[in-house]
């Protein structure tokens, strides 16, 4: 079914729409879902892949497989959460292949609309001194960040850039809802270690 507007005119289709024609031979569907999706999806695969050619092997990948189980895509579904499981599982297989853990993207080379950790504590009008302290915030971010499975990753990924609920997430990595919620609790325990100075409270606690 189509989106419609105020005044009932035929809008954009739903991705839902789009991928059930794709499914009944409108070979245009999927086109246009790779460029609906192709901004944020990249990104995603980026930062967890951190290699920006490896990324779009990824991406296409993920819709190389959209295509070969489009049959399988079920009509009351939502797309974007199945998408990203396809892309999660790919994702999350070839990092465990490297067998090390890779240099993750800083969290500030995000697209304008996901700020990253650091920018949002930092003061936009800092001078040098400030600017080279922020600099110095992102690498230790990025270092935490790194040190996370890449489990953890995904999960702080999702939730975190993508705004998927526990559940989607959950359904993205194939886990469980409570292995999710564990993993997460993991992911901010270990960030909360590795960042002490940021973690909520430690102001109030170093004034007492």
């Amino acid at each position: 079914m189509e989106k419609q507007d105020g005044e009932g005119a035929a809008m954009e289709p739903t991705d839902e729409t789009l991928m059930q024609a794709y499914g009944q031979g409108d070979e245009t569907a999927l086109a246009q879902l790779v460029r609906r999706h192709s901004g944020p999806l990249l990104g995603y695969l980026t930062r967890m892949s951190s290699n920006p050619h490896q990324a779009e092997d990824l991406f296409q990948e993920t819709f190389v497989r959209v295509h070969r189980h489009a049959q399988n895509f079920r009509p009351d579904g939502r797309f974007k959460p199945w998408l990203y499981t396809i892309a999660t599982r790919l994702a999350v297989d070839e990092l465990r292949r490297r067998k090390r853990t890779p240099v993750l993207l800083s969290m500030d080379e995000q697209s304008e609309e996901h700020h990253s950790l650091a920018d949002r504590i930092a003061d936009p009008a800092a001078g040098p001194a400030d600017c080279a302290a922020a600099a110095d915030l992102r690498a230790r971010v990025r270092g935490a960040v790194e040190r996370l499975s890449p489990a953890q990753r995904a999960i702080l990924s999702l939730t975190y850039f993508e705004g998927f609920t526990y559940p989607e997430a959950a359904r993205a990595l194939g886990r469980s809802l409570g292995t999710i919620k564990k993993q997460m609790s993991r992911a901010l325990r270990s960030l909360a270690r590795a960042l002490p100075d940021l973690a909520p409270g430690h102001a109030a606690g170093g004034a007492s």
